[in-house]
């Protein structure tokens, strides 16, 4: 249990670091990541039209 903790502080420190470092990379990371969950959608929605049609 211990790990975790250690583990998601340091992913949150350095998530705060790269957006106070870099805020345009830090947007541009954040639009692609929002791409891939809207693409990933349209995916399942695409299978499960073909699946019922």
């Amino acid at each position: 249990m211990q790990i975790k903790k250690v583990l998601t502080t340091i992913l949150v420190v350095f998530v705060l670091y790269t957006i106070v470092t870099s805020p345009e990379r830090a947007a541009e990371l954040v639009g692609v990541g929002f791409q891939g969950v809207s693409d990933a959608a349209g995916g399942v929605g695409d299978f499960m039209t073909e699946l019922i049609g």
